[in-house]
């Protein structure tokens, strides 16, 4: 990361260390084979909560340290950085744990949010279907109300967290015939009868990420497990969703940062007609335009993290915040490729992970088109 960072100060470096010490010593040594495995253990979660590496935001009556969401950013940006496996941290902490603690009652608050701080429970969201993509108002899974239960039918895909999850925030129809006002979030325990979990998706980068589908065959909640208002849900996502872009980009900067900061060590040891090829005009332009660039991202999510912390980021920004940082790290790891040469298609140089890694950050969340239309309609 670079140093002297405003966005940050003593108290959040004093924490980067002693994270940073945590992915290296916890993470990092089993890389290769938590992505061979295809998921972390989740006995890994336990570690994270027992260091304070889960939902830092959350009040210390929840298990949390009560603190802003910078550290949530420090933690995306070490975990990144330092490859320390696919644990889909961010959903977990920066996405599931504020719905719920904005939105859910007192007794969802107390029964989950305890156990997502310490890693006794693992969370995720299902929003994606198989049909729809970026297009959540067409989703078809429903839970229609029953005495006092919810029936959950339906079916989700691309769901991170899907195999280590003990529960999982549902987004479906409430009422099918009112569009996205008959949204609702209901929490699905992974244990419910009819919940069922599908293969761990086969992807071509972020192996060690479990991703799944999911499936519900009249699965039975209480109505207790419905997260704020019914058909408020859809209104609960555009309110969530600035955070959770932001998260993408800053997770976007730190991996780009990475690539670049490799690169640089190869381009200086790597010869080439009896010189380091950094010695070469077209890789030294290369390499200061990549320099510019993770200047120029940088100071731009700095300043949305200023923005956020503040209350001040809007949907809009959120999405300029994921649209240039994932598209600029698309650049920046291509061309990183580039320089290594045959070696940078190779599974065993670190640069080709980052390059597969990379490619979802310009889907997931909404895609770079999504961004687009939505920063477009305000024009």
């Amino acid at each position: 990361m670079l140093a002297n960072r405003d966005v940050y100060d003593e108290e959040h470096h004093i924490f980067r260390d002693a994270v940073r010490k945590f992915f290296q010593a916890e993470a990092s040594p089993h890389a290769a084979d938590w992505n061979n495995a295809g998921q972390v253990p989740r006995e890994f979660w336990n570690k994270l909560g027992e260091n304070g590496l889960l939902c830092p935001q959350l009040p210390e009556e929840y298990g949390g340290v009560g603190g802003d969401y910078r550290l949530n950013c420090v933690i995306n940006e070490e975990q990144i950085y330092n490859r320390a496996g696919g644990a889909a941290l961010a959903v977990h902490s920066d996405i599931v744990a504020p719905y719920l603690l904005h939105y859910g009652s007192d007794d969802l608050k107390e029964r989950i949010l305890p156990k997502m701080a310490t890693g006794e429970m693992v969370g995720a969201i299902a929003m994606t279907e198989p049909g729809t993509g970026s297009d959540l108002q067409g989703m078809k899974t429903t839970a229609k109300m029953d005495g006092n239960h919810y029936v959950v039918n339906g079916s989700k895909t691309f769901i991170s967290n899907g195999q280590n999850c003990d529960f999982v925030i549902v987004a479906c129809k409430t009422n099918p015939k009112e569009g996205a006002k008959g949204v609702s979030l209901v929490v699905v325990e992974a244990d419910r009868e009819g919940f069922r979990r599908g293969r761990n998706l086969e992807k071509i980068g972020q192996h060690s990420s479990d991703t799944s589908e999911l499936f519900f065959d009249e699965v039975r909640v209480p109505a207790t497990n419905l997260i704020g208002g019914e058909g408020a849900g859809f209104m609960y996502l555009m309110q969530q969703l600035p955070q959770e872009r932001l998260s993408i980009g800053v997770i976007a900067m730190a991996g780009a940062q990475r690539a670049f900061d490799i690169t640089l060590d190869y381009v200086k040891q790597r010869e080439a007609f009896g010189r380091p090829i950094l010695n070469f005009q077209n890789t030294r332009f290369k390499m200061a335009e990549m320099y510019t660039e993770l200047e120029v991202g940088w100071a731009f999510i700095d300043q949305c993290l200023h923005r956020h912390v503040k209350g001040e980021l809007n949907a809009v920004g959120g999405a300029m915040s994921k649209l240039w940082t994932t598209e600029m790290q698309g650049r920046l790891v291509d061309t990183c490729v580039q320089l290594h040469g045959g070696y940078g298609f190779m599974s065993e140089y670190e640069i080709a992970h980052h390059f597969t890694d990379s490619r979802v950050q310009r889907i997931y969340g909404g895609t770079s088109e999504i961004m687009k239309e939505l920063i477009g309609r305000t024009l």
